[in-house]
């Protein structure tokens, strides 16, 4: 039998970014551990495949997580029929490898649209009713690079790295109403988007090299944090990174 502590069953789970790879393996975990879960991006079709492969409490919500007027809408829809948020997991997110001094003005606004501001947008929609109720959880996804960085994902990082530091501000803000916010660093993880990365045999000799776990992660290695993250186990914790990387983050 598991400990209370970390029972999140009957709560209300929102991951932006749902459809596929981290945030479809997110999903799924608080779906096992008794959620409603309410999966989300901007493709109603993508949505409805990924909540018939899950099954279960599964609803859907297509919005785009960069349009604050849409961002609006959507957690009040949400709210209104499936319930209030109790969990909301920012994981959408995108990559756009280039050398700096090529980088484009438009993919740089992308990015940051993307990976920092749609954060801010979810995370304000869903803290106004968290704040009024007097709890609630929110998980950024994070990375590796919020810490540390390569050639060519400059931008990336800097996206990332805004993102630990908007997550303490929330942690600030939000704290005192007793909304945790926390984020979750991933370090190298074999997804779909990935799969160039860990098809390159130098590459991948790298990063295992690079990892004292000595292997690539895995979409279900991150499931335990959130999940701890969500759950009363960590009530006392906020404003924090955890970093789920095989050690990589550790060591030079």
């Amino acid at each position: 039998m598991s400990h209370p502590l970390f029972d999140i069953s009957g709560r209300t789970a929102l991951v932006t970014g749902s459809s596929r790879g981290i945030g479809f393996a997110l999903a799924r975990g608080l779906l096992e551990a008794g959620c409603t879960v309410v999966l989300n991006g901007r493709d109603a079709g993508q949505l409805e495949k990924a909540a018939r492969e899950l099954g279960g409490a599964v609803r859907t919500a297509a919005f785009d997580v960069t349009d604050g007027p849409a961002v609006a809408a959507g957690i009040a829809d949400v709210e209104e029929r499936v319930g209030p948020l109790d969990i909301l997991v920012n994981n959408a997110g995108m990559q756009l490898r280039a050398p700096l001094l090529e980088f484009a003005d438009a993919d740089w606004h992308r990015i940051l649209d993307t990976n920092l501001t749609s954060a801010f947008l979810v995370a304000r929609e869903a803290a106004r009713g968290m704040v009024a109720r007097g709890h609630g959880k929110i998980v950024n996804i994070c990375s590796l690079q919020s810490e540390v960085v390569r050639p060519g994902i400059a931008p990336y990082a800097a996206t990332k790295g805004a993102l630990k530091m908007l997550t303490k501000g929330m942690c600030a803000d939000w704290g005192p109403s007793g909304v945790q916010v926390n984020g979750l660093g991933p370090g190298y993880i074999e997804t779909e988007l990935t799969a160039p990365l860990v098809a390159d045999e130098e590459f991948s000799a790298w990063v295992r090299r690079r990892t004292p776990a000595g292997r690539w992660g895995r979409t279900e290695d991150l499931v335990g944090g959130v999940l701890f993250l969500a759950s009363p186990a960590a009530d006392f914790v906020s404003g924090q990174i955890l970093y789920v990387d095989g050690g990589m983050t550790s060591v030079l």
